[in-house]
C-alpha cells in the first residue's frame, strides 16, 4: 500500500531526526534561544547615546534645551564640548554620535521672538542612528521650544495616533517577522541534511533499490521539516504573546495556510540543495548560500519599497517575503483574508516550482 510506504518513510525519517537526545533539544532550544537574543538585539531603537553640547550662548533658552537633552530617555550622556578640537576628536573616534552648537546670539534671538538656530553635527558613518538622532533633536526643540513660547503654540496643536503599533514598541514589529525568519531556517536546515545525510552514511544506495516510490521518497523527506517548522511556529504563538506582549489579532487559519505554503516552498529549495551537495558539509553551505539572500529579501531588515525595481522583482519570488506580510498583518492589525489571499497565491506558484525543481534534482541523483 502506497500509504504505509509512505507513512514509514516518514516514520524513518523523524526517527533519524528526533532519536538523539541532543538533537530533540537542538530543534527546541535553539529556535527558543534565537527569539530571546534576537529580540534583545535586532533593536530599531537607539538608545544610551553620547551627546556633546558645545553651549556658546549660556543664556536660558539653551540651558532650557540641555536640560531636555538630559531627560530624553534616548540619551544617556551630555559631554561639555568646549572646543573645535574636542568636538572633531569626539566624532572621529566615535565617542560622539552628535554635537549640539549654540552660538553666542541663541537666547537673545528667542528672546526678541527672532529666528534662532542650532547646529547639529552628527557622525554620518552610522547613518541610520544619526537620522533617528536627529529626530530626536527636533523633538527637544519643539518641546523646549513650546515651554519657552507657549503662546506661540495656544493657536493649534497636532494631534499624533499611531495605527497597530500605538506606543512604536519596535518588539510588535520584530516579533511577527522572527516567527518567518526562524521557522524558514529551522525547516531548512534540516531539510538539506536528508539527501546528504544518507549519502555520506552509505544508506543512499540501499534507498534505492528499495520498493519506495520516487514521489513516496520525497513525501517521506519532505513531512518532517514541514511539521518541525509547524511546531516552531505554534511554540512562537504561544510564547510571543504570553510572554512578550505582542498581540495576535488575527485568524489562526489564515495564519497556518500561509506558514505552510511558505514551509512548501522553502523545504523544496532545501530539497533542491540537498540533492546537490556530495556532503553535509557542502549542504549546509548551501543552506547558508541561500538563507542570507531570502532573509535580506524578505523585508525583515529594510523594506522592500526602498529596492531597486529589479531587486523587488526578484524578493516578489521570495516565500520569505509574502509570508512576512501575512505574520505581521495577523499579529498586529487582522488582516482580512483578502488580503491573506492576495499574499497567499504567490505563494502556491512558487512552492510548486521548487518542489517541482527538487523532484527533477533528486529524479537526476537517482540515476
Amino acid at each position: 500500500m502506497t500509504g504505509n510506504r509512505i507513512l514509514a518513510m516518514i516514520v524513518k525519517e523523524l526517527w533519524a531526526v528526533l532519536r538523539d537526545p541532543r538533537g530533540r533539544i537542538m530543534l527546541i532550544v535553539p529556535p527558543l534561544l534565537q527569539l530571546i537574543l534576537f529580540s534583545a538585539a535586532a533593536t530599531l531603537e537607539v538608545k544610551n547615546v553620547t551627546i556633546g553640547v558645545w553651549n556658546r550662548d549660556g543664556g536660558p533658552a539653551s540651558v532650557e534645551f540641555i536640560n531636555q537633552l538630559a531627560g530624553s530617555r534616548n540619551i544617556s550622556r551630555i559631554i561639555s564640548i568646549t572646543s573645535e578640537d574636542a568636538l572633531r576628536s569626539g566624532i572621529d573616534d566615535q565617542k560622539l554620535i552628535a554635537v549640539v552648537i549654540f552660538d553666542e546670539r541663541f537666547s537673545r534671538d528667542v528672546a526678541a521672538r527672532r529666528p534662532a538656530t542650532i547646529l547639529a553635527i552628527l557622525d554620518g558613518r552610522r547613518s541610520n542612528t544619526a537620522q533617528i538622532v536627529a529626530g530626536y533633536l527636533g523633538t527637544v526643540a519643539a518641546n523646549t521650544g513650546a515651554s519657552i513660547r507657549p503662546t506661540l503654540v495656544q493657536g493649534g496643536r497636532s494631534i499624533v495616533t499611531n495605527w497597530f503599533n500605538p506606543n512604536l514598541d519596535y518588539l510588535w514589529f520584530i516579533m511577527p517577522s522572527l516567527v518567518v525568519t526562524i521557522c524558514s531556517l529551522s525547516a531548512l536546515s534540516i531539510t538539506v541534511q536528508s539527501v546528504a545525510r544518507e549519502r555520506e552514511l552509505g544508506t543512499f544506495d540501499q534507498l534505492m533499490v528499495s520498493p519506495l516510490r520516487l514521489h513516496e521518497i520525497l513525501i517521506g523527506k519532505m513531512t518532517p521539516p514541514f511539521l518541525i517548522g509547524l511546531f516552531n511556529a505554534t511554540v512562537y504563538l504561544i510564547v510571543i504573546p504570553l510572554f512578550y506582549g505582542v498581540p495576535f489579532t488575527g485568524s489562526l487559519l489564515l495564519f497556518y495556510l500561509a506558514a505552510a505554503a511558505s514551509l512548501l516552498a522553502i523545504i523544496g529549495v532545501g530539497m533542491a540543495v540537498s540533492s546537490i551537495a556530495r556532503t553535509q558539509q557542502q549542504a549546509f553551505l548551501g543552506m547558508f548560500l541561500v538563507t542570507v539572500p531570502m532573509t535580506l529579501l524578505s523585508g525583515f531588515a529594510a523594506p522592500v519599497d526602498n529596492m531597486p525595481s529589479w531587486l523587488r522583482l526578484i524578493a516578489e519570488l521570495n516565500p520569505q517575503k509574502h509570508f512576512l506580510v501575512v505574520s505581521e498583518g495577523l499579529f498586529l492589525k487582522g488582516m482580512p483574508a483578502s488580503a491573506v489571499f492576495a499574499e497567499l497565491w504567490p505563494l502556491l506558484p512558487i512552492a510548486a516550482v521548487t518542489l517541482a525543481a527538487s523532484t527533477f534534482l533528486f529524479r537526476l541523483r537517482m540515476e
